[in-house]
């Protein structure tokens, strides 16, 4: 009778992994809003004039207010302090408030305001950062850009706070349990965001046969209210929970600066921390141009009658959370052969997914089952990672799944250009091997963190991790357009000579060289991994060992 009385909410497993739910699906609507213009680079610069080096701009000014403003280290500092209630609050209040203004910049009232007129005639240049080479805008940006990369830096903060508490809460809920399992899972979940905005993004934008990218941005914004809604029902869950335990929501002790010292001084949370920027900056930067690669690179045929339908874009989303679910739940299935059951229905639902996408001829329904084998095996992959231990190893092995699938998209996928089944079974094949990519890193990389700073500080180590992932979530966006408009000069003069209009130039480009160095960011990615295995062998880090002791 004790002894249940002293059980709490986290000693629930039901309880535990519904509150877990509550955040993934906040990161879910997040990670939505987060490429909501990705699937749609190619609207952007035929409608509101954008180039490859103002859409790069916009998508890295994302993580410029974290970077050199230090906005992640102070969200850190809050975590610490504050604690995961309050914090998560915050960054989903932040997230409204940029994803508002990036709504109202490629809104058509936007189009000759007075707002326009002003970004315009300034901020074209901002003393300091014009000589670092890092502003966030530049002479001759639209000022459309300009002002949804304004919006994009505040959600920005509130997005990387949210990852960072998300993380805490998931530390909080499952420490001693199935953490690898728990946050392999809130990956997979949130990843299907990827999968959502590749799918509606492009289908609000062109509704009722009229082009508006304001429309996606909007759908954007209604469900980063719902992110609001789970972090408002999360709040009252965590505050019981903390009733139960007598647990203080603050840090135990004041927060101090050397804390960060004893951060900074391990060797482990370094090497940690610069795979992970190398990792992410190889995959998230090139989530937002990777439609528009296909665009340029595969021969697709334009889905006529029910294929263009709104329906099939309904049917082809619930076949993708089929194939999520039925794999999802494969994996925390005891019943070997229910579990055979629920694998084989994924298998062919995701068959027909494929077809599905065939059939629709568009690069941003191709790209969308991105995500989907990274759901099918984050969570075995986490509880792998839990009950075996090797995530040193899982990081090596996902760098080198990184490394052949961008130098395929870079060489082997233009060879099958005018092959439109050849370049369809490539295109998907290698999406689908960068997503289980997207899988071991991931589950492998955030458990590890606990292991390698005191509990008291975790949120700012997170913080710090975060913060140094985000010097490459800003830079390469930039670099990756940058490269582009480098490259492909020659189509800008097609179009002001009037031998291409903007829309065919728009999916002409040659990406070969972007993922050269998104490539090269994974080999680096794979020295790491190997440095890191041998310092835990040596520093007995504990990373090859398993969770659950």
């Amino acid at each position: 009778m004790v002894q249940k009385m002293q059980q709490t909410l986290r000693d629930k497993t039901a309880v535990r992994w519904s509150a877990l739910l509550l955040l993934a699906v906040a990161m879910f609507c997040s990670y939505i809003f987060m490429d909501i213009l990705s699937p749609i680079k190619d609207l952007m610069q035929s409608t509101r004039g954008w180039n490859s080096t103002a859409f790069g701009t916009m998508q890295g000014a994302e993580t410029f207010l974290n970077v050199f403003i230090f906005f992640l280290i102070f969200a850190g500092i809050i975590l610490d302090k504050m604690g995961v209630r309050f914090t998560a609050l915050l960054s989903g209040a932040v997230m409204l408030v940029g994803a508002f203004i990036k709504y109202y910049a490629v809104t058509e009232a936007f189009i000759g305001s007075s707002v326009e007129t002003w970004f315009t005639e300034h901020l074209n240049y901002i003393p300091l950062f014009d000589e670092l080479g890092v502003s966030p805008f530049y002479q001759g940006m639209p000022a459309s850009a300009k002002v949804a990369a304004v919006g994009f830096m505040i959600f920005g903060c509130g997005v990387e706070m949210a990852g960072i508490t998300v993380s805490r809460g998931i530390v909080k809920w499952f420490k001693g349990r199935e953490t690898a399992m728990a946050m392999g899972s809130e990956m997979a979940l949130a990843r299907l965001g990827v999968a959502t905005c590749m799918i509606f993004s492009p289908f609000f934008a062109k509704l009722g046969g009229t082009v508006d990218v304001s429309r996606s941005v909007a759908f954007g914004v209604i469900l980063l209210c719902v992110a609001m809604m789970m972090f408002i029902v999360y709040f009252f869950m965590d505050k019981k929970l903390d009733e139960q335990t007598g647990e203080a929501e603050e840090a135990d002790e004041p927060f101090k600066l050397s804390d960060l010292g004893k951060i900074l001084l391990s060797g482990g949370f370094w090497l940690v921390a610069l795979l992970c920027v190398l990792y992410y900056s190889a995959i998230f930067p090139f989530q937002k141009y990777a439609v528009n690669m296909l665009q340029c690179n595969l021969t697709l045929h334009e889905g006529t009658g029910i294929w263009v339908s709104p329906l099939i874009t309904y049917v082809q989303y619930g076949i993708m959370l089929i194939v999520a679910v039925s794999s999802f739940a494969g994996n925390f299935s005891k019943n070997k052969v229910l579990q055979i059951v629920l694998f084989s229905i994924a298998a062919l639902a995701l068959v027909v997914y494929c077809y599905i996408g065939y059939m629709r001829g568009t690069a941003e329904s191709i790209f969308a089952v991105f995500p989907l084998l990274a759901v099918a095996i984050t969570p075995a992959l986490g509880k792998y990672v839990d009950t075996k231990g090797k995530a040193a190893s899982m990081l090596i092995f996902g760098s080198l799944l990184l490394i052949l699938c961008h130098l395929t998209f870079a060489f082997v996928l233009p060879q099958f250009k005018g092959n439109e089944i050849g370049g369809l079974v490539v295109a998907y094949g290698t999406i689908l091997v960068l997503g289980a990519s997207f899988s071991l890193v991931p589950a492998a990389l955030w458990p590890s963190v606990p292991k390698l700073v005191d509990e008291k500080i975790i949120g700012s180590a997170y913080a710090l991790i975060f913060w140094i992932q985000n010097i490459g979530l800003w830079l390469f966006p930039l670099l990756i357009g940058k490269i582009l408009d480098k490259t492909n000069a020659g189509l800008e003069e097609q179009v002001q000579q009037g031998l291409m209009d903007a829309e065919q130039a728009a999916i002409s480009q040659d990406y070969t060289w972007a993922l050269v160095m998104l490539a090269s960011l994974g080999l680096a990615a794979l020295l790491i991994g190997l440095v890191l295995k041998i310092v835990d062998k040596k520093m007995h880090i504990g990373l090859e060992e398993p969770n659950i002791k």
